[in-house]
């Protein structure tokens, strides 16, 4: 198979003929030019998963831990069944470990042990990684075609999620008399739920009256119905237009996986007065975006999902560089300056730049060090960080983006279309060939079945009373995927390292779990 060409006939609209074999499965993985990226990546095994005690597979030195770390699975015993590595289908909430990001972390480690706090401006040789000032820097530059930047000037890695909405909704969120309603969707991850409701309160204002909830064909919908259409978002901008100070939406809906269209909306909003912020949390490393170019005003992300940055890593923003300009205005010296008559003193230029939370690190690098009072922040995104950034966090997150480096982001697009679609092909023949009364199949798919409106993920409905018995089931085989209750699966295959065999032997422990065999011949 021609994965790129196969990729495009999905983006037409064209749905690929695949084969339900094992043997079918395994040939695309040997056609996959992605699949030696596979190997990079640490899965737990079915024996670890089940075990309390955690297995080391590194030495006390960060060197022999460097090597070590070559293969942390190399010790697992082929003829156990309790070494083999799990099926793995949660990449949409925690990716996984790469021996490349393990190595960072060691260098890391490597470049504290021999320079002290001398690590933050040298860079050391034979490391991966640059001194610790300027690690930020440098994850941004290796990210601007990963969320389509004009330059790593609109990127900033700081805090993590939820703290990135709250520093962005305080530059971003000025509520007027007028104009003073957030719109979002029905149902936001809790944390941005919590964020922006607190955003709302703090300005004095009830989040029951400025909270302007899209809901999915309307506030009764059929559960299994989940679809927001842009018109349906068009026409709650349309209503809000003289009384919505800002829009912000996922750019992928966490529960049901639909991929909004972010240029359209960015532009209508915009249009009509609002300022425009995407949570790529579940997009981010996932599909395709074009920030800069749909002019979005700002993003976060997280990067311990599809980006495999580690649990809790350091989160993204974006700022377009129209918000980030720093410029310099002559101003007269305070009359409550004490000494000389103010008027005897000469006007000193003074920064002038969108209001923020601000902190040390958001201070130019070329003044930083002089301690002074005024605040003279970094243009760009970096000019919104407040705090220093760990550099074990960065450490992590610069190996994770050198592997999208190595595998070029519009491969892993080009894969994931193909996957997703074999996944999906798999989930209809378990339907069809389903034996239960039609009027309540075993499942439903809510992911929008248009490639162009979903990533990875796609998530199953299942029929009520079925999730422990398939999640029994899942952790009897070591199959790791997420649910989120009351019966939904969240089924995500990674482009990064899972395979077209995993996505079958996933699909015949889902048929066995919901107790539809397959049809022999």
């Amino acid at each position: 198979m021609d994965f790129a060409a196969t990729a495009n006939e999905i983006r037409a609209g064209n749905k690929p003929s695949f084969d339900d074999s094992l043997a079918y499965a395994q040939s695309l993985d040997r056609a996959d030019p992605l699949a030696p990226l596979r190997s990079d990546y640490l899965f737990p095994t079915k024996a670890s998963i089940k075990s309390k005690t955690l297995t080391r597979h590194h030495h006390v030195d960060g060197t022999a831990g460097l090597n070590s770390a070559a293969d942390a699975n190399a010790n697992a015993n082929a003829n156990d069944p309790d070494d083999e590595p799990v099926l793995y289908f949660c990449g949409n909430s925690l990716g996984l470990q790469s021996k490349t990001t393990r190595s960072s972390i060691y260098a890391q480690l490597d470049t504290w042990h021999a320079l002290g706090v001398n690590g933050h401006f040298t860079d050391p040789d034979g490391s991966p990684l640059v001194n610790w000032q300027d690690m930020s820097a440098d994850c941004a530059r290796k990210s601007v075609a990963l969320v389509g930047a004009k330059d790593a000037a609109e990127i900033v890695y700081m805090n993590t999620l939820t703290v990135n909405i709250h520093m962005l909704l305080a530059a971003f969120y000025k509520p007027t008399a007028a104009r003073s309603k957030i719109i979002l969707e029905w149902k936001p991850f809790p944390s941005d739920y919590y964020a922006i409701s607190s955003h709302v309160q703090w300005h004095g204002r009830d989040p029951a009256h400025e909270l302007v909830e899209i809901w999915p064909h309307g506030e009764h919908a059929d559960p299994a119905s989940l679809y927001i259409s842009t018109d349906q978002i068009l026409a709650t901008i349309d209503a809000h237009a003289h009384d919505a100070a800002l829009l912000l939406l996922p750019g992928i809906q966490y529960y049901s996986g639909q991929l909004f269209d972010m240029a359209t909306i960015t532009e209508y909003a915009h249009a009509r007065g609002l300022v425009v912020g995407w949570d790529l949390a579940h997009a981010a490393g996932n599909v395709d975006l074009r920030l800069h170019d749909w002019n979005v005003d700002f993003a976060m992300w997280c990067t311990y999902k599809y980006i495999n940055a580690g649990p809790g890593a350091i989160a993204g923003a974006f700022v377009h560089e129209r918000h980030g300009h720093v410029e310099w205005s002559a101003a007269p010296a305070s009359s409550s300056h004490p000494g000389p008559d103010p008027q005897d003193q000469p006007s000193e230029p003074v920064p002038v730049f969108r209001p923020r939370l601000s902190g040390w690190y958001g201070g130019d690098k070329s003044v930083r060090f002089l301690m002074a009072k005024q605040f003279q922040p970094t243009p760009g995104a970096a000019g919104f960080q407040a705090g220093n950034p760990s550099a074990l966090d960065l450490a992590a997150l610069s190996g994770s983006l050198d592997m999208f480096a190595r595998a070029g982001f519009p491969n892993l697009r080009n894969k994931s279309l193909v996957l997703t679609a074999y996944a999906e092909h798999m989930l209809h023949r378990i339907l069809a060939d389903e034996h239960a009364n039609n009027d309540t199949p075993a499942f439903t798919i809510v992911t929008p079945p248009n490639p162009a409106e979903r990533g990875a993920q796609l998530s199953v409905l299942l029929r009520h009373g079925l999730l422990d018995k398939v999640q029994a089931l899942f952790a009897e085989k070591g199959i790791i995927c997420d649910k989120r209750k009351p019966d939904v699966i969240r089924v995500a295959p990674v482009p990064m390292y899972n395979s077209f065999e995993d996505v079958w032997r996933f699909m015949h422990a889902l048929r066995e779990a919901v107790g539809i065999p397959a049809k022999s011949g």
